[in-house]
């Protein structure tokens, strides 16, 4: 009888559950995600809450590919453009306050996610059909001990690749 029910929970190759007890375990994440040759042109969506972490992991992978300086949200500019030592363009959006289809077309944002780049996009689902299928979503959720449950899906065979890299 067992065998005529799916089970409760279901592991995915695709999918990966991570807890990050702390500020040093977001940045040994991007520090992996970061050496990974796939995450060159690769799109990010992040999820999850406001405070659950999302800007604060972007940071840290922003240090990890070289980026010094301030790094500031784009919550009102809806994106921030950064360079990488290396050459590697990096484009940090924030839809949270995005609610106008057309701003997405008057911003130039389909040229920018068709081209060459890192692509990290917070709120993704304010932007639903405009931005492409994301090679990784991550889903960040604050927990009530201060520590977070972090769900990465791969989409793609990019993200298949991250995901890989992101194995502990």
């Amino acid at each position: 009888m067992a065998n005529d029910h799916l089970p409760i929970v279901e592991t995915h190759k695709n999918t990966r559950i991570l807890r990050w007890c702390s500020e040093a375990d977001t940045d040994a994440f991007a520090r992996s995600l970061a050496a990974s040759p796939a995450l060159r042109d690769a799109f990010i969506a992040l999820q999850g809450d406001l405070g659950a972490g999302k800007t604060t992991f972007v940071r840290h992978l922003l240090r990890a590919l070289g980026i010094a300086g301030r790094i500031k949200s784009p919550t009102y500019a809806v994106v921030e453009p950064h360079e990488a030592p290396d050459g590697l363009q990096i484009f940090h959006f924030d839809f949270y306050r995005f609610a106008d289809p057309r701003e997405w077309d008057d911003a130039g944002f389909r040229d920018i996610f068709a081209g060459p780049g890192l692509k990290l996009a917070e709120w993704p689902e304010n932007a639903a059909g405009r931005t492409p299928v994301a090679d990784l979503a991550i889903k960040i959720e604050a927990m009530t001990d201060d520590t977070r449950s972090v769900t990465l899906l791969a989409n793609t065979p990019r993200g298949s690749d991250l995901l890989a890299r992101t194995a502990a």
